[in-house]
C-alpha cells in the first residue's frame, strides 16, 4: 500500500502493482505535456466531470514516472489496467487530489 501523506496512488498495469505520485518534476512534465493548458485547468476538468481520456492517460504517465517507472504513454497503449478505464480515472482523480490535499488525520478513541 502506498504512502498517502507522500500522495501515493497504486494501480495495477498488466498484472504488477505500482505505486504512482505526482513529484515536482512530474508535474512540470505534465505541465509541459498539456501545453497551452494548466493544472488548475485539470483540476477544474476533473471536478467537474469533463476530463478528456487525454487528461487521465497523461496524469497515469506523471504519475507512474513519479513513481519510478521508466516507460512512456505508447506503452500503456495496449497495457491492461486492472478496472478498466474507470480504475484508471479513478486512480488520476486521486493522484491529482493526493497531489494538492493534506490527507485527514484519523483520531483514535479519547
Amino acid at each position: 500500500m502506498g504512502n498517502p501523506w507522500r500522495g501515493d496512488v497504486s494501480l495495477t498495469l498488466d498484472g504488477q502493482r505500482h505505486e504512482m505520485r505526482l513529484t515536482l518534476g512530474a508535474l512540470a512534465e505534465l505541465e509541459a505535456g498539456l501545453k497551452a493548458d494548466t493544472l488548475v485547468a485539470l483540476v477544474e476538468r476533473f471536478e467537474g466531470g469533463a476530463y478528456r481520456s487525454v487528461d487521465v492517460l497523461a496524469l497515469i504517465v506523471a504519475g507512474l514516472r513519479g513513481g519510478g517507472w521508466h516507460g512512456a504513454a505508447e506503452d500503456l497503449l495496449h497495457a491492461e489496467i486492472a478496472g478498466g478505464p474507470v480504475a484508471a480515472a479513478r486512480a488520476a482523480a486521486e493522484l491529482l487530489a493526493r497531489a494538492f490535499v493534506v490527507p485527514e488525520v484519523e483520531h483514535g478513541a479519547d
